[in-house]
């Protein structure tokens, strides 16, 4: 089972499209694979479960979900629909199960998604405090067989579950729009992932930059790429390409390789897909 995790402290550069489209392309190549929501905004989920996802104050988010895993590894039961028990009890339970009772099967074969929840954060120092940091990683252990690929999209933070994600992950994937900013951000994002491998997970690799809204036409970007393949940085050398085409396949919740095989940014991810799966 390989695991990769695809993660930015930068909002707005694609993490959640980047996430679903190379997930979905995995599975519909046919390899079992599982998305992972973390980001409380959860984007992913909506674009895998459409409104079975969506939430707003008089709809719940959908459960059970990711909140609920780190809940019962706190042996709490704060779920939205009011259930209590003893939280010894919730432990031991949790410990035979794992993560395999909050997935959540998409209208796309081999393609599973545990979603994300609005509150998650909540619960982030409650976490830390009671050194949690390991859960999730020790979870998925518990999926080897059952999946081939995992991908867990990530919030735009360096936090207890951007923490959780990298430890659990073998590899991570960087989205990167070709801006000063994201350019300026790349160093402490780096630093972050060395630290992570130094501190947590020395089997954790840098898989690659992903160019995101990339227009081959214009100097800018162009300039700004070589900038980083200069620096010696893991620039991947499949690009995105800009296309209204990624608006409709959100609008549809239908991955690209779902809704226009054919098209150029489709074939852009096939592309990309396959370059990090040769690594």
């Amino acid at each position: 089972m390989r695991t990769r995790v695809v993660f930015n402290q930068k909002g707005g550069v694609g993490k959640s499209s980047i996430t679903v489209n190379l997930a979905a392309i995995s599975a519909y190549q046919g390899l079992k694979t599982l998305v992972i929501d973390l980001d409380p905004q959860a984007n992913s989920s909506q674009y895998l479960l459409g409104d079975d996802a969506t939430y707003s104050v008089d709809k719940p988010a959908l459960e059970p979900n990711i909140e609920n895993y780190f809940e019962e590894v706190l042996g709490t039961t704060q779920s939205k629909a009011g259930l209590l028990g003893n939280a010894i009890g919730s432990l031991l339970k949790n410990r035979s199960k794992g993560l395999e009772s909050y997935v959540h099967q998409t209208p796309f074969k081999q393609l599973d998604v545990i979603p994300a929840s609005p509150s998650l954060g909540a619960l982030a120092h409650a976490l830390e405090a009671k050194h949690k940091i390991y859960k999730l990683r020790d979870a998925l252990k518990l999926l080897e067989g059952k999946y081939d690929r995992v991908y867990i999209d990530t919030p735009p933070a360096f936090n207890f579950f951007t923490l959780s994600a990298l430890i659990a992950a073998d590899r991570v994937l960087i989205p990167f729009d070709c801006d000063v900013f994201s350019k300026r951000a790349l160093q402490s994002l780096i630093e972050n992932v060395i630290e992570t491998q130094d501190d947590h997970n020395d089997q954790l690799e840098i898989e690659g930059i992903v160019v995101n809204q990339y227009q081959a036409q214009a100097k800018l970007p162009r300039e700004v790429v070589q900038q980083l393949k200069d620096e010696g940085l893991p620039v991947l050398e499949n690009m995105l390409p800009p296309s209204v085409l990624m608006k409709e396949s959100h609008h549809q919740n239908q991955p690209l390789i779902y809704l226009a095989k054919d098209h150029k940014l489709t074939q852009a991810y096939l592309s990309l897909f396959n370059e990090i799966e040769q690594k």
